[in-house]
């Protein structure tokens, strides 16, 4: 096995992945069939990379290998502590035949913030960035073809010290898995409805809601699977303090825009992931001349607004949903329809000028694209 702890860890180097090809690859007939309607995080590509670390080698054993099972021991840290962080991030393929990542840099610094916070090694951005740029040009006839396709990428680290004592991993793994994927949701309907939980949140002060991590998610599936078995498509989870102040989705960052065309979103805080579809929203819209403001939203004011007619639309965004409209809430206090119940003008606007940016038929001014060919 070679080591490459040197080569990779060493400031500003350009990280070297070894490639190590899958000695039996889905064929050609295999793969079309399986992204005629990949659905999401279910078509998995061949290949993943993976990089080692330990305290004592630094980052080393880079590869561009065979995605297959982890071989691990039942006492690693891990399973006992949840030390484990994760990214999401989407590869598309542009309208000149060329492919892209969007914004990967984001992602690379949020995924080192994230692992400070989880006490974790915190990966150099040149490796996240290599890491996902070489999968990618390895995986990319796994892009799929349809509307809306791209490759989603999952990069993700977990401590693999084995040890039972409750101290941070000297030793971690950190890998990059792909997926090919479709559009988010399946309801088939313009809008979703969320179920606002009065019950359940996710994130308190000086808890890990700005971290990526799985026990964020964790915490929420109770509130999610509550929210499905009353025939909502998602939950909407209010503030660990007062109850009053809607946070975010289960995985998405939410906005509403009012009569007067502005744009309200919870502000960050520590408690809310800080999303770079959020991000990104926040800039389109001022460059589109709206006024956004990021401001606590107090869910009665929200119902106060939507049955006046203030509230005008909502939506929520992330990475793997894109922009999905927002056109019910309900919760123990009764449900509430938002403008139409459909998709409002200026979401899918925002919308339309996110995607074209990502699929290249706009231009880049901020420069979000990550050409890898």
């Amino acid at each position: 096995m070679a080591d490459h702890a040197t080569a990779i860890s060493a400031p500003n180097a350009a990280p070297v992945f070894a490639f190590e090809p899958h000695p039996t690859p889905f064929d050609t007939t295999e793969r079309a069939k399986l992204l005629e309607d990949p659905g999401f995080g279910r078509v998995f590509t061949d290949h993943m990379a993976t990089v080692r670390y330990s305290e004592a080698r630094g980052w080393y054993d880079a590869k561009i290998e065979q995605r297959a099972p982890f071989q691990m021991d039942a006492a690693s840290a891990v399973l006992h502590y949840a030390q484990e962080i994760f990214e999401g991030l989407k590869a598309y393929r542009l309208e000149d035949g060329g492919t892209a990542l969007f914004r990967p840099e984001e992602n690379a610094a949020r995924f080192r913030r994230s692992a400070q916070r989880m006490a974790m090694a915190e990966l150099p951005e040149e490796i996240f960035l290599a890491s996902c740029r070489e999968l990618v040009k390895t995986e990319r006839d796994w892009i799929p073809t349809i509307d809306g396709g791209s490759l989603y990428l999952r990069p993700f680290m977990i401590a693999s010290e084995v040890f039972l004592g409750v101290k941070p991993s000297t030793e971690y793994i950190y890998a990059v898995i792909a997926s090919s994927a479709g559009n988010y949701f399946k309801s088939g309907t313009p809008a979703i409805s969320l179920w606002v939980s009065e019950d359940y949140t996710r994130a308190a002060p000086g808890g890990t809601g700005a971290a990526k991590c799985g026990g964020n998610y964790a915490t929420s599936l109770i509130a999610q699977a509550e929210a499905m078995k009353l025939g909502h498509d998602q939950v909407l989870l209010l503030d660990a303090v007062e109850r009053r102040w809607i946070e975010e989705l289960g995985g998405m960052n939410i906005f509403f825009v009012l009569d007067d065309g502005s744009l309200v979103t919870p502000p960050l805080g520590g408690t809310i992931l800080p999303g770079i579809t959020r991000d990104s929203l926040l800039i389109l819209a001022r460059d589109l001349g709206l006024t956004v403001r990021e401001e606590p939203y107090a869910i009665d004011q929200c119902r106060t607004d939507a049955e006046s007619g203030r509230l005008r639309e909502a939506f929520a965004c992330g990475t793997a949903a894109v922009i999905t409209p927002i056109g019910h809430m309900a919760s123990k206090s009764g449900a509430f329809t938002i403008g139409s119940g459909g998709p409002g003008q200026t979401t899918m606007k925002l919308r339309q000028s996110l995607v074209d940016i990502q699929r290249g038929a706009a231009p880049d001014p901020h420069g979000w694209l990550d050409r890898l060919d």
